[in-house]
């Protein structure tokens, strides 16, 4: 699996013109599911994620998590972060997981974020979405865990 993080001010998601999900202060989080990805790896990339210290304290440091500042989080699936681009100019989503086994997963990400304590707004599986955010920082991390990876 894979997740993109951007610290964000605020964001939202749209479909057709209507929003329907928006945080203030805290994370998109655009997830990849692969072939093979589990729950094992959802959960993992959920608790790293939950408490990854990418927020400024008081000195300006970074070291609080979303938990720490009461952030929520925008969690987004999104079968191109498994685009295969090695050959020709039209990228290949052969990679990307099929959407019964991506959708249960990305679910199940979102699930352990709230467990963990993060305030969880959800985009639509498989819809064409308008997705607005201002990145803050800018700050963008790329996370992965790959099957069968130690802890």
């Amino acid at each position: 699996m894979r997740v993109l993080i951007q610290r964000v001010t605020q964001a939202s998601v749209s479909e057709a013109g209507v929003e329907f999900a928006r945080i203030a202060h805290g994370l998109v989080l655009l997830v990849g599911v692969g072939h093979g990805d589990t729950l094992s790896q959802a959960d993992w990339l959920a608790g790293r994620v939950a408490g990854l210290r990418i927020f400024e304290d008081s000195a300006g440091k970074t070291n609080l998590s979303v938990i720490d500042v009461g952030g929520s989080a925008l969690v987004i699936s999104q079968f191109t972060l498994y685009a295969d681009t090695h050959k020709g100019r039209r990228p290949s989503f052969l990679p990307a997981a099929a959407p019964e086994l991506a959708e249960p997963l990305v679910q199940h990400f979102a699930a352990g974020l709230l467990a963990a304590g993060v305030a969880v707004q959800h985009g639509r599986f498989g819809a064409h979405m308008q997705v607005a955010l201002v990145n803050d920082g800018p700050v963008t991390i790329w996370l992965e865990r790959e099957a069968g990876s130690a802890d």
